[in-house]
C-alpha cells in the first residue's frame, strides 16, 4: 500500500511539474506570438489620409454648384504646416470620384507617402463632367474660366495649401489628361509640372476622320455641333489643339513645365500622344515619355499613377 501511495505521489508531482513547464513554455510562446503580431503591424501598417468625398463650390462663373473631391495627407490634421497640391482631373463621362472609386488614389497616395515614393501632398479631384477643361465654343460653359479664377483660389484658401507655381502639379487621365496639358501649356505660370496618362490628344487628321457619331457625343458640345470633316477645323479647335498650341509656342516658354506623358501601347490615343512627344523633341523641349503595355483602362492609370505623382512630386523639391 505505501508503494502505491508513494508511486502516486511521485505521479502527481511529476505531473504537477510537467504542467508547470508546459505553461511556461505556452506562455513564452503566446509572448513571442503577440511580438511577431506587433512587430508585423509595425512594419506592415501604414498612416493613411483623410478622403472628403464630397465638398461643394458655389460657382458664379457656371452658375450653379461644382462637386469636388479631396485627399488630405495622414499627417494634415496633426500638423500646422502648408502642403504642395496636386490637381487630379478625371476621364469623360466620370466624376470627381471617379480617381478615388475606380483608381483607389488614397491607397496609392498613402503607400507612395509612407515609403517616401512622395512628398506629403493634397490631391484636389474636381467635377469637370465632359467640359474637357476648357470654355466650351459658345460661351455657354466656361470651365475653364471657372478652374482658373475660381476654383483653385477658393480650394487654395481652403486647405493649407502652398498657393505657388513651384508647390503646384497637375495630372489626369484621357480628357483629363487632355486638361492637364491645356492648362499647363496656357497658365504655364501656374504650375510647375504635368502628368498626363492616356492624354485626349488628337491630330487634325484625326479629328476629320473620327466619326459622326463619336464627334457628335463625345466633343460638339465643347467644339461646335453640326460640324463634319475639315469643317472641325476652326480657329476655336486650333485655340484649344494641344499640338497646334505647342507648334506655334517659343521652345522656352514650353520649358516652363516639367512634363510627365504615359500611353499605353494598345491604347487608341497612341498616335496623338506620339506625335506630342515628337513635337515637343522637336523643340528640344525636356520630358518623360512611356508608352507602357497597356490599353484605355483603369488597370493601366492605376499602375501609372505612382509614377506620375513622384514626378510631380520631385518637381517640388528645391535645388
Amino acid at each position: 500500500m505505501i508503494f502505491k501511495i508513494t508511486n502516486c505521489l511521485l505521479l502527481k508531482n511529476y505531473l504537477h511539474a510537467e504542467n508547470r513547464l508546459f505553461m511556461k513554455k505556452f506562455k513564452h510562446k503566446f509572448l513571442l506570438s503577440l511580438l511577431i503580431i506587433a512587430l508585423h503591424a509595425a512594419v506592415f501598417s501604414q498612416p493613411t489620409g483623410k478622403v472628403v468625398e464630397q465638398e461643394i463650390i458655389k460657382s458664379n462663373i457656371l452658375d450653379r454648384d461644382v462637386k469636388y473631391t479631396v485627399y488630405l495627407p495622414p499627417d494634415y490634421e496633426s500638423s500646422e504646416r502648408s502642403y504642395p497640391v496636386v490637381y487630379l482631373l478625371h476621364g469623360f463621362s466620370d466624376d470627381n470620384t471617379g480617381w478615388l472609386q475606380f483608381g483607389e488614389i488614397n491607397r496609392y497616395a498613402d503607400k507612395a507617402i509612407a515609403d517616401g515614393t512622395i512628398p506629403p501632398m493634397i490631391i484636389i479631384m474636381p467635377n469637370g463632367d465632359s467640359s474637357w477643361y476648357i470654355n466650351s465654343y459658345d460661351g455657354k460653359e466656361n470651365y475653364e474660366d471657372f478652374f482658373i479664377k475660381e476654383f483653385m483660389p477658393f480650394v487654395e484658401k481652403k486647405y493649407r495649401i502652398k498657393a505657388e507655381k513651384k508647390y503646384r502639379g497637375i495630372a489626369g487621365l484621357s480628357m483629363g489628361g487632355y486638361g492637364a496639358l491645356i492648362y499647363s501649356l496656357k497658365y504655364p505660370q501656374l504650375f510647375v509640372a504635368a502628368a498626363p496618362l492616356s492624354a485626349g490628344v488628337r491630330s487634325d487628321d484625326e479629328i476629320k476622320a473620327l466619326a459622326d457619331d463619336h464627334y457628335d457625343n463625345n466633343l460638339a458640345r465643347v467644339y461646335g455641333r453640326g460640324l463634319k470633316g475639315a469643317g472641325r477645323l476652326n480657329n476655336f479647335w486650333y485655340a484649344n489643339s494641344v499640338l497646334n498650341i505647342i507648334a506655334n509656342e517659343s521652345a522656352d516658354s514650353l520649358k516652363q513645365v516639367r512634363y510627365w506623358i504615359d500611353c499605353g501601347d494598345d491604347d487608341f490615343l497612341t498616335k496623338g500622344n506620339c506625335l506630342l512627344h515628337i513635337e515637343l523633341t522637336d523643340k528640344h523641349v525636356p520630358h518623360e515619355f512611356r508608352v507602357r503595355d497597356g490599353a484605355h483602362n483603369w488597370t493601366y492609370w492605376r499602375t501609372g499613377i505612382t509614377d506620375a505623382l513622384h514626378f510631380i512630386g520631385d518637381s517640388f523639391h528645391q535645388n
